[in-house]
């Protein structure tokens, strides 16, 4: 058993928040700290709700809800959360309802939905929010029947004493929120776990299928307006002029107008940014007259220039020169290549491996290319705002309220206490959510038309929009000696704008001299996180090289990698490995065991293996493929995890075989390329996605049992499907790809690289 203290002084909690940045601390300190006969107003319950803390409201007839902190876009923790504080609190789960909170960090925590985090960052703070509420019910029991607190037993929901007596948690709930919040709670040891770990349906299931409406396209209030932004046709312009007379004509149109996003000087945060700054408005009644009115419009654009933006949040405060020039796909792969043949900001190095590359017996070297991606998010970005002088009311699909809150505050002119976010459930994210521009429009353009208005991307607006996944590069080197041993790596990556080189991540620590470099080319083409940030890529062509050695070296491409991190747990080179060798290592001798790797019965396959660590959890995946049509196509594909303890394995299970099924149609067909700085994909009809029938047969999913404490699930699965898929590639056609996506070189039977 283990015991968890939940009382801080406001000293100690200060000093902790800032030690972890803010952090869950936020709901530790508050679930001590705040009265337990507080009725949460903000949460708008009904006086009959007996409030335990933020998370555990229960009515006089034993009705149990547990409010979900953090958003949702489809990776369930408005189930798996609950569950964690059901487990605790100890009730029948057939009995909860689930409800989504709203944006309230005091109360509820971070909040925040984005890498791989939510299950990690509140595995700890809801079990202790449910062992509080079920101790103070405990403790009302005690009193009514004047016995010792430690002969009060529960079980699903219900309170029992040796001598007979018993009661359900409603009919002490009241009596329970008027006990002090216990300091020390004993949790759960996982061996008596009755809900967590036993697959679970989704809370919202039945809502889902069902059509009802949940996500913010299906947000309506009386006397909302529409809006809809004209954005310039490419990056680097801006708005000149326009001509809004015969757009104003147009039926149910109620203004049209431009304004800007930031002023000049103002300071970005965290997760702000600044695609187009200067906004061109369309209002309306409904969402078809403001499309038509807004095919009316005639503006006039004009080259921006450089530009400068002031960040802040991360990093400390900084100016940053944006370029101002129209980019074309063609020209930045030609910068890309001049860049990676210039010296490079050195981000690792062991050893001597530029003597190890002098001596070597073979030298392989090979350069991986993948471009930018669009988020695509089912639901496109939309957002209701109804500002006034005192207050502010936001609805819609956001990640990350806490970080775009402040930003609001200062645009709005508004106390954050006079701004509240309601969250709905999203259509998608990916990180595309994680950034709060559209939220920000929404609130000024309410706040210039005094109404409650809707602000609608189409999917063109979307796609075109920015906040892409970044175009990158890397060129990897191996040394061999006589003995066909590794004896030196190095890797060499850059991007625009970003590169994607996690350089203390493996092979580091396994190979004697080992040498990581980094670069990046300035753009106005902006970027974000991208299911599994930079991630996606490093494992991508990190995978498919390791292959290559494994070929070279003449060794299986499991029993390669097995080598090296059996060196890396047993004389590990260098310093801040940031991966468990032999976690990396149970990975995937599972998918080896699962996959009958090796084995007689699976020569139709074309066989490709990968495995990556990020977010905290392992992923490996097998990749069977074989010819259909004369076309490869991933018939099945085997995936094992390390993710700690998995709260709900039907959802977990569902989330690796979404991110096989995203990482296929990725590898194969997703590209968004540039002319003159206008996207050239703006739809589905010319944005590849993966088809139904393109989708494997089967995904057995595998997790290794352990009882370490939950990790990340979202995003881990999702980088080496990248790198199974080219090694599987190469087999079903005879040679190496190395240019994402991967169906325009094998479909034109070329080859291109920087």
């Amino acid at each position: 058993m283990e015991t968890n203290k939940t009382t801080y002084d406001r000293r100690s909690f200060l000093k902790a928040s800032v030690l972890s940045g803010g952090g869950m601390l936020l709901t530790v300190s508050w679930l001590s700290s705040f009265k337990s006969a507080d009725k949460m107003q903000a949460l708008n319950l009904p006086e009959q709700w007996a409030s335990l803390n933020g998370y555990i409201h229960i009515t006089p007839d034993n009705k149990i809800k547990l409010i979900c902190p953090n958003p949702e876009f489809g990776q369930n923790v408005m189930t798996s959360l609950p569950m964690m504080l059901a487990e605790e609190l100890d009730v029948d789960w057939k009995n909860v309802t689930v409800e989504m909170g709203p944006h309230d960090p005091a109360k509820l925590g971070a909040q925040f939905t984005g890498g791989s985090n939510s299950v990690r960052m509140y595995w700890k703070p809801l079990r202790q929010a449910g062992a509080a509420a079920r101790q103070m019910l405990r403790e009302a029991a005690a009193q009514t029947w004047n016995v010792p607190v430690g002969e009060v037993t529960t079980k699903a929901g219900v309170l029992s004493h040796p001598s007979g007596k018993s009661a359900k948690y409603g009919d002490l709930a009241s009596k329970a929120a008027a006990v002090p919040v216990p300091k020390d709670l004993p949790l759960k040891a996982p061996k008596d776990f009755t809900i967590v770990r036993k697959a679970t349906k989704n809370v919202e299931g039945h809502k889902i299928v069902s059509g009802k409406p949940l996500f913010g396209l299906d947000y309506q209030v009386d006397g909302m307006l529409i809006a809809m932004i004209q954005h310039p046709p490419a990056f680097g312009m801006k708005l000149k002029s326009f001509d809004a007379v015969q757009a104003l004509k147009m039926p149910g149109i109620k203004d049209i107008f431009s304004l800007k996003l930031y002023e000049d000087g103002f300071e970005q945060g965290g997760f702000d940014t600044r695609t187009f700054n200067e906004l061109l408005v369309v209002v309306g009644n409904t969402t078809w007259e403001v499309m038509n009115a807004r095919k009316k419009l005639v503006a006039n654009w004009e080259n921006a220039g450089d530009t400068k933006d002031t960040m802040g949040g991360r990093g400390g405060k900084k100016e940053v020169v944006v370029p101002g020039a129209l980019e074309t796909t063609s020209t930045q792969m030609q910068q890309m290549h001049e860049f990676a043949n210039k010296p490079a900001q050195q981000l690792r190095k062991d050893g001597d491996p530029e003597t190890a590359f002098k001596n070597a017996a073979q030298v392989i070297e090979r350069t991986y290319n993948a471009p930018f991606l669009a988020h695509n998010c089912m639901e496109p970005m939309n957002f209701f705002a109804h500002v006034t002088d005192e207050k502010a009311l936001f609805a819609g699909p956001l990640q990350a309220p806490g970080w775009t809150e402040p930003t609001l505050a200062k645009l709005l002119n508004l106390p954050a206490d006079k701004i509240e976010i309601q969250m709905t459930r999203m259509g998608g994210g990916f990180g595309r959510r994680a950034y709060g521009h559209y939220l920000s429009e929404a609130g000024l353009i309410s706040k210039k038309v005094k109404a409650p208005v809707k602000l609608m991307y189409t999917r063109e607006d979307d796609m075109t929009y920015g906040i892409y996944r970044p175009m990158y590069t890397a060129t990897y080197r191996a040394a061999l000696d006589a003995d066909k041993n590794l004896i030196a790596f190095h890797v060499k990556g850059g991007g625009i704008p970003e590169h994607a080189i996690h350089a203390n991540r493996f092979p580091a620590g396994a190979v004697d001299n080992y040498l990581a470099e980094g670069w990046q080319i300035a753009s106005n083409i902006t970027i974000g996180a991208f299911r599994a940030p930079r991630s996606n890529f490093n494992a991508a062509a990190e995978q498919s090289f390791l292959d290559e050695v494994a070929e070279a070296a003449g060794k299986d491409p499991i029993e390669f990698r097995l080598e090296l991190l059996k060196k890396a747990k047993e004389s590990p080179v260098g310093k801040n490995n940031e991966y468990d060798a032999g976690r990396y290592a149970g990975v995937l001798e599972l998918l080896r065991e699962k996959s009958g790797w090796g084995k007689p019965g699976n020569e139709k396959y074309n066989r490709g293996v990968a495995a990556y660590f990020c977010h905290n959890s392992y992923a490996a995946h097998v990749v069977d493929m074989v010819t259909r049509d004369g076309q490869p196509y991933v018939e099945r594909v085997f995936s094992a995890m390390d993710c700690g303890i998995v709260i709900n394995p039907e959802s977990a299970t569902n989330m690796v075989q979404g991110a096989v099924v995203d990482g296929i149609g990725n590898a194969f067909y997703g590209a968004l390329t540039h002319k003159d700085g206008v996207p050239q994909q703006t739809n589905f009809h010319n944005y590849r996605m993966i088809r139904i029938n393109e989708a494997p047969k089967s995904i057995e999913v595998h997790f290794v049992q352990n009882d370490l404490d939950p990790t990340g699930l979202g995003e881990p699965p999702f980088p080496p499907v990248f790198g199974a898929v080219a090694n599987a590639l190469y087999k079903n056609k005879g040679r190496r790809f190395y240019n994402q996506p991967f169906q325009p070189d094998f479909e034109k039977n070329v080859k291109t690289t920087i």
